[in-house]
């Protein structure tokens, strides 16, 4: 998509997001109606199950509904989505954190860890998160093949599909999002 193209998207967005935080009703039913499937994805990207992720954006969703008025156009509003959708994936983690220490498996029921991948390295899902957050900022092609592989696990073909792109393309993809996040799970043991 051409830069004009995806300006000219965009300036509807920011233009609804005025409006909703002025208080015009129509325009937050209209701005939650567009945003609904980037805020799905962003979710995605950071919660691997799909049903944590469609509760989270709904969380995303209700959040922004409540604090719309909060907005004050200082920033680009897919910037301040963004902050609130981490803070709501990030709450979500906390809470799945919380409900797998309730319901403790059998220490012999636990799934052992493979040295080799880096979804398990993490201390908590917390510190997955986090480095998700800052993979995306800073390499966001680099996600979609680390959370399908490692995260979610599936086979190499599969995960390429999912993600559109050709096998060779997702292996070099996923081998340069390991290397990445490797150090920064490293630094938060």
């Amino acid at each position: 998509m051409d830069r004009s193209r995806a300006e000219h998207l965009v300036a509807p967005v920011e233009d609804l997001a005025r409006h909703a935080a002025a208080g015009d009703r129509a325009a937050l039913e209209e701005l939650l109606r567009t945003v609904r499937p980037e805020v799905l994805r962003r979710c995605g990207r950071f919660l691997p199950c799909r049903e944590d992720a469609e509760e989270a954006a709904q969380d995303v969703l209700l959040q922004l509904a409540r604090k719309i008025g909060t907005f004050e156009g200082r920033s680009r509003f897919g910037t301040w989505l963004h902050t609130v959708v981490a803070n709501c994936c990030r709450q979500k983690y906390r809470e799945l954190k919380r409900r797998s220490a309730e319901v403790a498996a059998p220490a012999d029921e636990v799934p052992r860890a493979d040295p080799r991948t880096t979804s398990v390295i993490a201390g908590s899902r917390v510190d997955l998160l986090e480095a998700l957050e800052r993979l995306e900022r800073e390499h966001p092609q680099l996600v979609e093949p680390l959370v399908y592989r490692d995260i979610c696990q599936l086979e190499y073909a599969e995960a390429a599909e999912r993600a559109g792109i050709p096998l060779g393309t997702f292996k070099s993809r996923l081998h340069e999002a390991r290397r990445q996040v490797r150090p920064w799970l490293a630094d938060t043991s």
